[in-house]
């Protein structure tokens, strides 16, 4: 459903659908209800405004019955974020296309306490593109190539793309094995390149996603680059990694059902505590290349990130 009001400071309005009924008469009654023990003045200031308005983009005002509209949109207010120490790097811009290397700890898109401090909002202000929209997401710990859509109009080609997964996705993360000769045996009692693929769901706790009995809905294809032996005694290992699938976090779980959980992840093998980002010590997971044939020019095309892990055991 298109948003009657335009993008504002990066984001979108928020769509609201009204109940069909209740004790509230007016649609102002029922937002006091919602968030009237967090800013009454600043609801009633927005209907005063105008800055409520209905699906035709009509504005609301105080007295606006509650079933007058069944979807209204209207502009949060946003908290003050601190800015987070990443920069975003933009690898390629056309008249279809911006394509980003995104950093370690900024999210893809809005949510929770990051709004104005996401890779979405951050490029519509900075590049003036009100209508940019994400073809992919990337979690917020993850770096690396992040495609976006800037033509409403053309946006649907590529979207055709990636749902029927004629995107090719090139991963790299790094693992560490304790005590080198017990890592080297871990390694290879495998046969590289090895194929994962089992069934995966969100657990009941929300952060994570768990492996199932049942039909496969995952599988990663999964190749051991090189390892080294680092300071501490242990081994380090660079895997390519390549998602036939785009389940919550499944080269994360693929990674560590092998034994070789990825380096600094929070979730798995174990979930730590909450704590404050590090940013000295990223999650060892990055979004490499990206390629596909362009539904205009017809052409393969493949962009590649810039950007290195810093555990990766080095090149021989």
């Amino acid at each position: 459903m298109q948003s009657p009001l335009p993008v504002r400071d990066g984001v979108n309005a928020t769509r609201l659908r009204l109940p069909a009924e209740g004790p509230w008469e007016t649609a102002l009654d029922y937002m006091l209800h919602r968030w009237g023990h967090i800013d009454p003045e600043g609801i009633l200031q927005r209907f005063d405004d105008g800055e409520i308005v209905g699906a035709d983009g009509s504005p609301l005002h105080r007295g606006t019955p509650l079933e007058e509209h069944t979807f209204i949109w209207y502009y949060r207010t946003l908290p003050a974020e601190e800015r987070l120490p990443v920069e975003l790097s933009v690898l390629h811009r056309d008249e279809h296309l911006v394509v980003v290397d995104k950093p370690h700890f900024l999210p893809t898109t809005p949510g929770g306490a990051y709004i104005q401090e996401s890779a979405l909002v951050r490029l519509r202000n900075a590049l003036e593109l009100p209508d940019l929209v994400p073809m992919h997401r990337l979690d917020r710990m993850t770096a690396g190539i992040l495609l976006f859509a800037v033509n409403p109009e053309t946006r649907g080609k590529y979207q055709v793309l990636f749902e029927r997964r004629a995107v090719q996705k090139e991963y790299e993360c790094v693992s560490r094995l304790p005590g080198s000769d017990d890592g080297e045996r871990a390694l290879a009692r495998f046969g590289w390149p090895v194929t994962v693929h089992n069934r995966m769901v969100k657990s009941r706790d929300y952060l994570l996603a768990e492996v199932v009995d049942g039909e496969p809905n995952a599988e990663t294809r999964i190749e051991l680059v090189r390892t080294a032996a680092d300071a501490a005694g242990g081994v380090r290992a660079l895997f390519r990694l390549e998602p036939h699938t785009g389940k919550t976090h499944q080269l994360r779980v693929h990674m560590a059902g092998l034994g070789a959980g990825i380096m600094h992840d929070p979730f798995y093998p174990v979930l730590l505590d909450k704590a404050p980002d590090d940013y000295g010590r990223p999650l060892q997971l990055l979004a490499r290349a990206i390629r596909f044939r362009d539904p205009f020019t017809r052409e393969e095309i493949e962009f590649r990130s810039g950007l290195t892990l810093q555990e990766a055991p080095p090149a021989a």
